[in-house]
């Protein structure tokens, strides 16, 4: 074990020094890659994610997470076999997108919330890229065609639920010797309406809390800043590590490979610069899938702009590991789900074609851009971003509230313990 730690640490330290050659080797191109990926921090990840994971903190201090999760439990356990807070983390990762699923699940570990396979199943699939970017970065700005918006967020959100009901099976024997904590046990004992013990649960969970108004803000925000500042430390340096493979022409074995597997399944060989950038960046990736050129049909292009959508590159399970490091949450169950989710996205890309783009769409040789809108140059707002966040919020947890009641008026005797 030590030798195989000191081999790890001697790898590391040359990958480094080999990575500061070439910094050196190409300054110019360091630093573009270095501006491109603080662009993509600034304009698009820092408006998507730092009011949520602000406002998720609140939400947790002043108890209304725990209140939700009282009124989703019903919905969230016999169906992913996690907490009802569960639905919380997965309505704020749909407005936000990655890491914000992961940072939620963390802070519900640290309240004692939910168990470590609890956890790992919850990160599982609630780490999905949010519909902003996929409509506006993807769809306009990559494609020029919004009309590939609802196949890429479908198949997205669709491929992301599939994870989560096979990951209801993770950890089965282990969960069923330790039962999920709850925040307090006379809140789960308590009679009466489960709005009756939404509202307990959530008096008790801001009681334990106990911090001022003040001080939970400024904590909030002090956290949120943190992780703001590690996931774009983290953007920044995978775009210039992606940039310097490119230019050294480090990625052709990758490259051939992908070729290869591609000519073997009968599919455009052209799309292995997309597969490949999106190992590690998300937007390069998305970015070559869009521009694979009117030779690729549509459909093809919008397949693999799922793949990397849903396997998130090596910038966002950076991003994870950092979150997940400070908990006993593993790191193999999500880079798992990632690849089911990364297989599953671009098989429901083929299977939902027909349905939401007619039957003419298939194959589609090149985009159609005489509509206005397929030609638009997409160019990121925060104020839509956050507005459009909030919309999606409020309504991903209308509709998990809809179907928990549902759930409890149809069939109270399923799934009760």
């Amino acid at each position: 074990m030590a030798a195989s730690y000191k081999l790890t640490h001697v790898l590391i330290t040359f990958a480094l020094l080999v990575l500061c050659f070439l910094m050196v080797l190409f300054p110019a191109e360091t630093w573009h890659a270095s501006v491109r990926g603080l662009s993509i921090w600034w304009d698009v990840l820092f408006p998507s994610l730092f009011p949520f994971l602000v406002l998720s903190e609140l939400l947790l201090g002043f108890g209304i997470v725990h209140f939700l999760g009282t009124l989703l439990n019903p919905l969230m356990r016999p169906l992913f076999r996690v907490p009802g807070s569960g639905g919380f983390v997965f309505a704020v990762s749909c407005a936000s997108g990655y890491p914000t699923g992961a940072k939620l699940t963390a802070q519900l570990w640290d309240q004692k919330l939910v168990t470590r396979e609890e956890g790992e199943r919850l990160v599982a699939f609630t780490t999905s890229s949010d519909p902003i970017f996929m409509i506006g970065a993807v769809s306009v700005g990559f494609f020029h065609n919004v009309a590939v918006a609802p196949v890429l967020v479908a198949s997205h959100y669709a491929a992301a639920f599939i994870v989560g009901l096979l990951m209801r099976f993770h950890g089965r024997a282990a969960s069923s010797s330790s039962p999920s904590p709850t925040h307090s046990t006379s809140t789960v004992k308590q009679k009466g309406s489960r709005l009756i013990q939404a509202i307990h649960a959530m008096h008790e969970a801001r009681m334990a809390d106990g911090r001022a108004f003040g001080e939970l803000l400024r904590q909030a925000v002090s956290s949120s800043l943190r992780l703001i500042i590690i996931v774009g430390g983290l953007v920044v340096f995978f775009s210039v590590m992606m940039e310097l493979l490119v230019q050294t022409g480090s990625l052709g074995v990758l490259y051939q490979m992908t070729e290869q597997l591609l000519t073997f399944m009968n599919l455009p060989p052209a799309l292995s610069q997309s597969l490949v950038g999106g190992l590690f960046e998300v937007t390069l990736g998305a970015k070559e899938a869009g521009g694979a050129g009117t030779a690729v049909p549509l459909v093809y292009k919008a397949a693999a702009a799922a793949f990397v959508l849903s396997w998130g590159g090596l910038s966002v399970h950076a991003q994870i590991m950092s979150i997940l490091s400070n908990t006993p949450m593993r790191y193999g169950p999500f880079l798992f789900a990632r690849a089911i989710h990364a297989l599953i996205a671009p098989v429901l890309v083929l299977l939902l074609w027909v349905p939401l783009m007619g039957q003419s769409a298939w194959p589609a040789i090149s985009e159609t851009s005489s509509s206005p809108v397929a030609t638009a140059i997409y160019s990121p707002d925060g104020g839509q971003i956050i507005w459009f966040g909030f919309v999606i919020l409020g309504g991903v947890l209308l509709l998990l509230l809809f179907f928990s009641l549902l759930r409890i008026l149809l069939f109270p005797r399923w799934f009760q313990k």
